[in-house]
């Protein structure tokens, strides 16, 4: 399926499309190129598709996903990559890929996946567990000797910091908002800085009694996997990850970097009225918790992978589909529970400055979503909004 008015880009027009273009995101949606192409019913890491009825009961409910995407770009995105599996599936491309020429987004494109930088952490750390390198019950003060200072009097091991009951209070930051950060975005904060600020702060309640999701337990977990390994968290994950899956292109920016390398869709951010390319960013102190580069078919790799049991083993995999003991948890080792229509997904969201993504599926992956969103709000209810949008429609039956 292809929408109606692509906007041809000669360069004697590009002035004139990048103003209309954001004058119509503005204004609400534009017509643009979209894509949406029926899967088989093969599994969810098959590229293999073919022609199926949108009132296919058997699978995803596509007329509801392909009205997800209709109509973008539009005020809260300018591109969505879609990609649901397991029995039966689908895929969906729409938006641009720069609001300036007007060009179709691109399936195949890169983008930051913030949090779901997690889920990788999770495998890293778990695996190590399994070889015996790691103790989930050991503690900072062990692995980490000095980390912690002597306000922390009790222990904070590495399974609360997997599930995000350890206490520890958030750590520093170049701004909370995208607007607060968007004039130190080429600056640098160290995973040390942040973790040095968190500390300071002290415990925020004893280890093991509540659950409060923050990027600090995962900031602190890439730091345990470089002690541990003796080797950096960037390219433990390439070969403990990347490589055994084929996630040929995903990746972590080197220190400073501000770039998405290869083929991409530029990110946005509304900023006092106006809509800012906020794509270059250094994300240096999002670390092991959310400086993840990748592509939407890199991370069903890594969902179905993970799920199947093909990256973490055996006991170690349950801690990531179990909740810690604690009042009103939902998250075990980096993946959240979620019931969407009386289905129990689990997955994981994660947001950057001008990019949403998130990994989803349920226990027997017999349905998987793996999605990207240009989201023009991805730091505040934009995110939310991408799930309610491209997510919901994936499992509503």
């Amino acid at each position: 399926m292809r929408r109606t008015g692509r906007v041809s880009s000669p360069a004697r027009r590009t002035a004139l499309v990048a103003a209309g273009l954001v004058a119509a995101l503005a204004a609400g949606p534009l017509a643009a190129p979209a894509f949406a192409a029926p899967g088989s019913s093969a599994p969810a890491s098959s590229t293999a598709g073919s022609p199926a009825s949108a009132r296919d009961t058997s699978g995803p409910d596509a007329e509801a996903l392909s009205a997800a995407l209709a109509g973008l770009p539009d005020h809260d995105a300018t591109a969505a990559l879609v990609r649901v599996g397991g029995n039966g599936g689908w895929r969906g491309t729409a938006g641009v890929r720069d609001v300036r020429t007007g060009a179709p987004a691109l399936e195949n494109a890169r983008f930051r996946a913030g949090s779901v930088t997690k889920v990788v952490t999770a495998a890293i750390v778990l695996q190590l567990a399994a070889e015996g390198r790691i103790d989930l019950d050991g503690t900072v003060q062990r692995y980490l000797p000095g980390l912690l200072t002597e306000d922390f009097k009790e222990p904070v091991t590495v399974r609360q910091l997997l599930d995000y009951t350890s206490g520890l209070q958030p750590g520093a930051s170049l701004g909370d908002t995208v607007e607060a950060g968007y004039p130190h975005r080429f600056e640098t904060l160290t995973p040390r800085q942040v973790v040095a600020a968190s500390v300071a702060r002290g415990p925020a309640y004893t280890p093991g009694t509540r659950q409060t999701y923050g990027n600090i337990h995962y900031t602190v977990l890439g730091l345990l996997v470089e002690k541990v390994t003796g080797d950096s968290y960037a390219h433990q994950a390439q070969v403990r990850i990347f490589r055994p899956l084929g996630m040929r292109h995903s990746s972590f920016p080197a220190a400073g970097d501000t770039r998405i390398h290869g083929p991409h869709n530029r990110g946005y951010d509304w900023i006092d009225g106006k809509l800012v390319d906020v794509t270059e960013w250094n994300m240096t102190d999002r670390f092991a918790a959310g400086d993840l580069v990748s592509t939407t078919a890199d991370l069903e790799r890594l969902l179905v992978g993970l799920f199947r049991g093909r990256v973490v083993p055996e006991p170690q995999l349950r801690e990531m589909f179990t909740l810690p003991d604690v009042p009103d948890a939902h998250y075990g080792a980096a993946l959240e529970r979620i019931e969407i229509n009386g289905k129990v997904v689990w997955g994981k969201g994660g947001s950057r400055p001008g990019y949403t993504a998130a990994i989803a599926a349920t226990r027997d992956l017999s349905r998987t979503l793996v999605y990207s969103v240009n989201s023009t709000d991805a730091k505040g209810p934009g995110q939310q909004a991408a799930a309610e949008r491209f997510a919901f429609p994936a499992f509503n039956r």
